[in-house]
């Protein structure tokens, strides 16, 4: 299907005339470039403004030196600016966990470094209320809604407090922002001042106290104020159990926190979207394109997700550091099979389509159709994972929905093959419940994704091997990886299939040791694994592992964690991942003496292990460091 550019949100003053448009009702400035497509933040909430019969504009990475011009080509809009920093945090999408350069930005035009400013959040608000300081600047994304408390910032390494307090933005919109950003734009259309705008729930503003809305009741959750949490990271760690639990209850609290004589009042968050409301966000008029401004021009983060298809929204697995739940939250929401099959059915007209979808997920691959059987419990749960310590028994996981998902897209027409891409919960398909048709399912799922799902390399996420630390990380034992490793080699043996299983691993991650490491390298050399997919913990806002990790204390316990902060700790863990090396070798025994456990040399380096060409797990590449959720994150987890 060819496009014409009337078929994308414009973005240029001529592209407003080529609609007939003299003005707009919302510009909305994007630290990514502008893709067209539901697994982009900016694209989705220009749309779902479009579909409510506004006017949206959108200006994809402007320029934020000289004049400004780019923040004053279409010039005021009537309601409001809304600022989209990108599907990343900026900062993880900028730098290492060793705080080096990427080698690329995965959402700018050929990958371009130079197309957004460190924070561009705080950057774009900041020019937009010297040009117009009476128009409302609405700030959203993960940049924003991750940084709506007090919050520790690795990369400045210090404390900084609610975003709204360094931009001079008005309000927050957090979380997925369908919802809110409509009822905002219908407020401000009815001539309410920004100001006066304080229930719309999933909100952050700051008020003065007289000015909160009932007051501050018992009913409200208050906080330690920012100046507390500076002078004591206990505080700062207690606030945190508040804030996590209460991103994933159906009814929260509202939150309260001093700063400044003045207070950051977040408002609760809309209870989860209905089937029929995500539907109908994906369902809206997206070309799924990079905008014709970028003809010619690669942008990584499409390359990736162009033929992927978004199934459900939430994640209920509340891994310590990852942050999709204190985005998207714990509770899942589907779309229908009529909504999935229909996007399909687009990418297969897709001119450059083969056949083949490089994703059928979500946050999670297999949580598709999963809720509590009594919901009822499950407004009451403050629980962040439903499958933490262990499964709730109130959770039904049953993974036929999903196979029947794949089973309906695998039979469309043009469909060769559908690969499953986003990361497998092998807790989940181990699981064994009350429920034996759930059992079944649980083991058919396993072997269909085995057999006709993955390409050749199936991606899980066992994080560590030491119990005590992914209990840390709110991982399931490593019992149940050795587990899950022997059905995936059997089914490979029945089917003659020769596959690899690459598992993901997390270095320095609060509460783990050095000793852990090392036991870590032992272990995975007895599995035959020469490690590709590891990585550096990152502290990212708003995670229990960044508030450990900065506080030194478990925010649920409050007993006191150890962290490897200094470059030299860190490196001394990292160096466990590559064992192999040769170059590794004389620090990893230095390392092993110090520590008090050289009888691990001996089962690092004497041990025999197979040769390469015989060990089906070995792949003789560079390493290479990804992103992972936050970090780890695909684009579609975005608000």
């Amino acid at each position: 299907m060819e496009y014409r550019l009337t078929d994308f949100l414009p973005t240029t003053k001529k592209e407003l005339e080529l609609r007939g448009w003299d003005s707009v009702d919302v510009i909305l400035f994007s630290g990514d470039a502008y893709i067209d497509h539901p697994a982009f933040g900016a694209a989705v909430i220009g749309r779902t403004l479009e579909a409510a019969g506004y006017r949206v504009a959108i200006v994809p990475q402007p320029d934020w030196h000289g004049d400004y011009r780019d923040f004053k080509k279409l010039g005021r809009p009537r309601l409001f600016f809304g600022i989209a920093p990108g599907c990343m945090d900026s900062m993880v999408n900028k730098y290492t966990a060793a705080r080096r350069l990427r080698s690329e930005d995965a959402y700018s035009p050929d990958g371009r470094h130079d197309m957004r400013p460190e924070y561009p959040t705080i950057v774009y608000t900041k020019i937009l209320k010297q040009l117009y300081p009476d128009v409302p600047v609405v700030l959203g994304g993960i940049e924003a809604s991750l940084r709506r408390v007090t919050h520790y910032d690795y990369w400045q390494d210090q404390l900084r407090p609610c975003i709204l307090l360094d931009s001079g933005a008005d309000m927050i919109t957090y979380g997925m922002g369908e919802k809110t950003t409509i009822a905002l734009a219908q407020r401000l259309s009815d001539g309410v001042p920004i100001s006066q705008i304080r229930d719309i729930p999933q909100t952050v503003y700051l008020s003065t106290k007289a000015d909160i809305p009932g007051g501050i009741t018992d009913r409200d959750i208050v906080l330690h104020s920012h100046e507390e949490c500076l002078k004591n990271k206990r505080s700062q760690a207690e606030n945190f159990r508040h804030i996590e639990e209460q991103s994933n209850m159906m009814h929260a609290q509202r939150l309260i926190q001093g700063l400044g004589g003045r207070y950051v009042v977040v408002n609760p968050p809309y209870p989860p979207m209905t089937t029929q409301e995500l539907d109908a966000s994906f369902d809206l008029p997206y070309t799924r394109l990079p905008h014709p401004k970028y003809k010619g021009k690669r942008i990584p983060a499409f390359d990736m997700i162009k033929f992927s298809v978004n199934i459900h929204r939430g994640c209920f697995g509340g891994c310590a550091f990852c942050t999709i739940s204190a985005h998207q939250g714990k509770f899942i929401t589907c779309r229908s099979k009529e909504s999935i099959l229909k996007e399909v059915k687009q990418v297969i007209q897709m001119p450059d389509f083969k056949g083949y979808l490089s994703d059928l997920g979500g946050p999670s691959a297999n949580m598709y159709g999963m809720h509590g059987r009594n919901l009822n419990a499950c407004e009451k749960c403050r629980r962040p994972s439903c499958i933490h310590p262990q499964i709730c028994p109130n959770l039904d996981t049953n993974h036929q929905p999903l196979l029947d998902i794949y089973h309906a897209v695998d039979a469309l027409p043009g469909i060769k093959k559908s690969f499953i891409g986003s990361g497998v919960r092998y807790d989940l398909l181990l699981h064994r419940s009350k429920d034996e048709a759930s059992n079944q399912a649980a083991m058919q799922y396993t072997r269909e994704l085995i057999c006709n799902h993955v390409s050749g390399r199936l991606k899980v996420a066992p994080e560590h091997t030491s119990d005590r630390v992914l209990m840390l990380m709110r991982k399931p034992s490593f019992k149940q990886f050795y587990e899950f490793k022997r059905i995936f080699d059997r089914i490979n043996r029945e089917e003659n299939l020769r596959q690899q299983i690459i598992p993901y691993f997390i270095s320095s991650h609060p509460g783990c040791q050095e000793e852990d490491m090392a036991e870590l390298a032992v272990i995975t050399k007895q599995l035959d694994f020469h490690l590709e997919q590891v990585q550096d913990f990152t502290p990212t806002p708003m995670t229990v592992s960044t508030e450990a990790w900065y506080t030194g204390y478990d925010p649920y316990t409050l007993e006191p964690v150890f962290s490897a902060k200094n470059p030299r700790e860190k490196l001394a863990q990292r160096q466990y991942f590559f064992w192999y090396k040769p170059e590794e070798r004389r620090g990893i025994e230095q390392s092993l003496r110090r520590i008090g456990r050289p009888d691990l040399i001996s089962r690092l380096y004497d041990a025999p292990s197979k040769p390469h060409y015989q060990n089906e797990n070995y792949r003789a590449k560079p390493h290479t460091e990804e992103p992972r959720k936050e970090k780890r994150r695909r684009p579609g987890h975005h608000k």
